[in-house]
């Protein structure tokens, strides 16, 4: 009988150890790998609407394309959900009157783009991004606080809580950031 008493608490803290270890690493995987934002006001429509939540890689470096997530310490003061459009070294000019933007003097192909870019935020251009940082510009050119603005201007890479890699909420839209 203590046997079969022994048996069945065995049992039983093996499935607590278990449940133990998972939530262990569950904490470790949301505070070293990724993270789960939200997407306020509408800068990045239509690739992604206010209230809409993203699953980020920490670990990630941003490419071209990428929509990325500042933390709330970049002059603006505010966590920005944008897409990069520039790296360190690179030139970019923007023509508002065609609302084409160039990179290193070639025009972006942006089917991910509301309207073309006609709003002049106070930045003159052409700019070269900074070492150390990127420009980032939202999907709905015409509505966005982003690189363009004096306020927000090239952010610091350091500055970059991650990359977007699936798009979380609502549960019908699940599927990849990009």
């Amino acid at each position: 009988m203590l046997k079969d008493r022994f048996r069945r608490n065995k049992g039983i803290l093996e499935w607590y150890d278990a449940l133990a270890v998972a939530v262990a690493v569950i904490a470790l995987v949301f505070t070293f790998a990724v993270r789960i934002v939200q997407v306020d006001g509408s800068s990045m429509n239509p690739s992604l609407y206010s209230g809409e939540r993203l699953l980020i890689a920490t670990f990630l470096q941003p490419d071209y394309g990428d929509v990325v997530v500042t933390d709330s310490y970049i002059p603006y003061g505010k966590p920005l959900v944008k897409r990069v459009i520039g790296k360190a070294g690179d030139t970019i000019d923007i023509d508002f009157q065609t609302g084409i933007v160039y990179r290193n003097g070639q025009a972006l192909s942006e089917p991910y783009t509301a309207e073309p870019t006609w709003t002049y935020e106070g930045v003159d251009f052409p700019i070269t991004v900074p070492e150390g940082c990127l420009f980032i510009m939202g999907d709905n050119r015409n509505n966005s606080k982003d690189s363009r603005d004096e306020e927000v201007g090239c952010v610091d890479t350091r500055d970059i809580l991650g990359v977007a890699i699936w798009r979380l909420l609502p549960f019908g839209g699940m599927e990849s950031a990009e």
